[in-house]
């Protein structure tokens, strides 16, 4: 009986592992040949073969699709408001003028379109692209008073995300992480960021004098929003989105003009890093890398939620049998760090993180990371050199839009879906409530213990862990993240334990 169940299965293993051994291009089929094209995009999800540190080729490894442009376009939108957002706060607190900020953006899009070519589309396409650390921004103020430097805090961070690339630390923390905590994580870093832009857009039209516009331009886009996620194509939310709220806003007076002309930024390292030109601050001492060594492992140490968010993501929205080409945390964090080191001693303003502004879109739109990384890469060396598309980018009715439909609903539903099964809510709970008393970052560590604690959650998962899964590892992050808060003063209503940062 056993002879005969074995024969049985011989027919249908050797199909199996004769379509493993196949090339991506002996694999793919074109459009005619699936019902749908959601068939068609999960297929090709299904056959690609992403190769580390070897050549990635377009239409040999992988295709352009239309669906493409659509988290490259978002990307490229997010990455001239963050950027731009970290180059105002700098400039503000070292009294640096406008002609500073538009510059080193420019700069920095270009410097980001290198490392997404040699990385993300071709040596490493199950990288995320290296975007932006947003969580930062409200901290540069503090390190900029504290007397910190820019390059030694961007060169301190890659130094440190790459030491954690290499252990793979960053894999082993996300295996840590249960579905509830990132679920929470998710729904909190959602609403948060749903409810800030709304409230950007209001103060904005408040500003001009047009309060109605900003509800008009939000109540037609979540119609827009249920209709395309009723007729199934949620992909098209990000461009169709910004065009209705931009032509909505200007149609109904809202004030809107070009006014960056074409041009390149300065490409000379010397001239950014001068005592009287660029940052006019010189070359960092030993003094500024101590100044911002905890800053530095702060900013690393919040990268695994931040990561492990966008790879859950992939995971929700991919179908089965697609793990080869979802975002690798190690190999981000590993691209990242490089591109965090080169950029700063260039002089750029950026500090990185996953790519989120690209990311999410690509993943609901069913798409593996490398062709459009290489869209995302051609939109920004297009935004820096033609300059016009930078002040469309950063208009508020089409900003605020963007990241709400491209980033932050998402995030609310890939949360909603993590937290739909089990015992998880729990974890969920302890997350938002944890992550509103200090960050995300703290309510990530403290309920990552809790929960393989098994105080929260599943208990049978937390008794299935070996004992340093369950508290050993979260226990040093829990005490490493909130020690660094409590030296730099990030935890409320404790004063900062270092003297220079109170």
């Amino acid at each position: 009986m056993s002879t005969t169940l074995e024969s049985a299965h011989i027919p249908t293993d050797t199909p199996q592992a004769n379509e493993d051994e196949l090339t991506y291009e002996q694999q793919h089929k074109p459009r005619s040949e699936f019902d749908s094209r959601e068939q068609y995009l999960e297929h090709e999800l299904q056959i690609m073969a992403p190769k580390r540190w070897r050549p990635n080729l377009p239409f040999k490894d992988y295709r352009f699709e239309i669906e493409d442009t659509i988290p490259a376009m978002a990307a490229t939108i997010g990455k001239v408001v963050m950027v731009g957002a970290i180059a105002a706060t700098f400039a503000g607190a070292l009294g640096l003028d406008e002609g500073f900020i538009l510059e080193n953006v420019r700069y920095e899009l270009l410097i980001a379109s290198v490392f997404i070519i040699l990385f993300s589309g071709f040596l490493l396409p199950t990288a995320n692209l290296a975007g932006t650390h947003g969580p930062l921004i409200p901290l540069i103020p503090i390190v900029v008073a504290a007397g910190g430097h820019p390059m030694a805090f961007g060169l301190l961070i890659g130094a440190f995300g790459l030491l954690l690339a290499i252990s793979k630390g960053g894999s082993m923390l996300a295996n840590l992480t249960s579905k509830g905590v990132c679920g929470g994580l998710l729904l909190y870093l959602g609403f948060v960021g749903t409810a800030s832009q709304v409230k950007k857009l209001f103060a904005w039209a408040e500003g001009i004098g047009m309060s109605h516009i900003a509800f008009v331009v939000i109540f037609c886009t979540i119609i827009l929003y249920a209709l395309l996620e009723h007729f199934r194509k949620r992909w098209l939310a990000v461009p169709l989105s910004c065009l209705l709220g931009g032509t909505l806003a200007f149609a109904m007076g809202a004030p809107f003009s070009f006014q960056t002309e074409p041009g390149l930024p300065n490409m000379n390292p010397i001239y950014w890093w001068g005592e009287d030109t660029g940052w006019m601050l010189g070359l960092p001492t030993i003094e500024h890398f101590m100044v911002v060594l905890p800053f530095a492992i702060l900013a690393v140490a919040m990268w695994s939620p931040d990561f492990l968010g966008h790879q859950v993501f992939q995971k929700i929205s991919y179908p089965e049998r697609t793990e080869k080409v979802h975002m690798n945390i190690d190999d981000t964090m590993t691209t990242a760090s490089i591109r965090q080191t080169f950029g700063s001693l260039l002089g750029g303003t950026n500090f990185t993180s996953s790519w989120g502004t690209y990311i999410v879109p690509a993943a609901i739109a069913k798409r593996p990371i490398p062709a459009g990384a290489l869209l995302t890469a051609l939109f920004c060396i297009i935004a820096a050199i033609w300059g016009y598309p930078m002040d469309l980018a950063i208009w508020q009715p089409v900003l605020c839009i963007a990241l709400i439909v491209g980033v932050f609903v998402p995030l609310l539903e890939a949360g909603m879906e993590m937290t739909r099964e089990g015992k998880t809510t729990q974890s969920a709970a302890i997350v938002v409530f944890s992550s509103a008393l200090v960050n995300p970052a703290f309510g990530w560590a403290l309920t990552m213990l809790l929960d393989n604690l098994g105080l929260v959650g599943c208990k049978e998962r937390s008794s299935e862990l070996s004992k340093m899964s369950r508290w050993v590892l979260p226990g040093i992050m829990f005490i490493v993240l909130s020690g660094v808060m409590a030296l730099v003063g990030l935890l409320p209503g404790i004063p900062a334990i270092i003297p220079s940062f109170r």
